[in-house]
């Protein structure tokens, strides 16, 4: 088994785009309506959005790769990037996925460990992360990383206000 990383860069645009489109699809279609998550896939995931993100000097993607097959990806945001208003000492955890033939791999504690280096390296003294109330696997894996929660706040599938909880974590 082999597990390596890379950054994602604007070669990598059209296949990012695939990557997260399958990825959230598969982890909540069956939670949502095929309307709201068809609406939210064209909006979050179009190809302009994509690029837009992933040329934010303030964000970066990282994909993960198992027996050098891609497995899934991260996407963490500091300052201005950030989802929500935070300080300048945090650092957003946005997206953490992993195809569904390579998930109870080990490759989510991979990518969340990145996302802390990433931190660390940058001399953020938290890390956070907005999840979805009901997807408790998702909690339960977060919670036992460390991870407590915090807050709340409202995100949109479709036309559907749905709550995700803040989780954060200190560092150091």
């Amino acid at each position: 088994m082999t597990v390596h990383m890379s950054k994602c860069s604007a070669e990598d645009l059209q296949l990012l785009q695939e990557i997260g489109i399958e990825t959230f699809n598969d982890t909540f279609k069956d939670q949502n309506t095929a309307e709201n998550m068809e609406a939210y896939l064209e909006r979050a995931f179009e190809l302009k959005q994509v690029e837009k993100e992933l040329s934010n000097p303030f964000s970066e993607f990282y994909f993960i790769y198992f027996n050098e097959e891609l497995a899934g990806y991260l996407k963490v945001n500091i300052n201005d990037a950030q989802s929500e208003k935070m300080d300048d000492e945090s650092l957003e955890i946005e997206r953490i996925y992993v195809r569904t033939r390579f998930q109870k791999q080990g490759l989510g504690k991979v990518l969340l460990n990145k996302a802390v280096e990433r931190a660390a390296e940058q001399d953020k003294k938290k890390i956070w992360l907005g999840v979805w109330e009901k997807n408790e696997n998702a909690i339960a894996f977060y919670k036992k990383m460390g991870f407590v929660q915090t807050g709340a706040h409202s995100f949109y599938m479709g036309d559907e206000k749905q709550t995700d909880y803040i989780l954060v974590k200190s560092l150091g």
